[in-house]
């Protein structure tokens, strides 16, 4: 089934650590640019950090940069973000999705995982 499948979430406190992974089923995963969007109740979805095909460039938005570091491993088509000093304001839904476009805009995305909860509570 041609999908994007994400897992990872959780409830962690301020300062904490979580690695979001992206796991991608029934297309040919390095022929594309992988980006993490994230979205809070009531706003936009925001995207956050996207991977070349082959994992040589990445870009952050920078509320997250510093923080959180994405990579990839085409030989398990699997993306991974990996979430460092996690704030309060991180608290959102996770999503990882496809596309061939080097931007952080989602509507350049064409496939979308169904969402990681990301809860950064005390």
């Amino acid at each position: 089934q041609l999908q994007l499948v994400e897992s990872g979430g959780g409830l962690v406190q301020p300062g904490g650590s979580l690695r979001l992974s992206c796991a991608a089923s029934e297309f040919t995963f390095d022929d594309y640019i992988i980006g993490w969007f994230r979205q809070a109740p009531g706003k936009e979805r925001e995207g956050i950090s996207s991977i070349s095909s082959g994992g040589r460039s990445t870009r952050y938005a920078d509320s997250v940069k510093g923080r959180f570091t994405i990579s990839r491993d085409n030989a398990k088509n699997t993306v991974y973000l990996q979430m460092n000093s996690l704030k309060p304001e991180d608290t959102a839904t996770y999503y990882c999705a496809r596309g061939k476009m080097w931007t952080l805009y989602p509507q350049w995305y064409d496939l979308w995982g169904q969402g990681t909860q990301v809860t950064v509570s005390s």
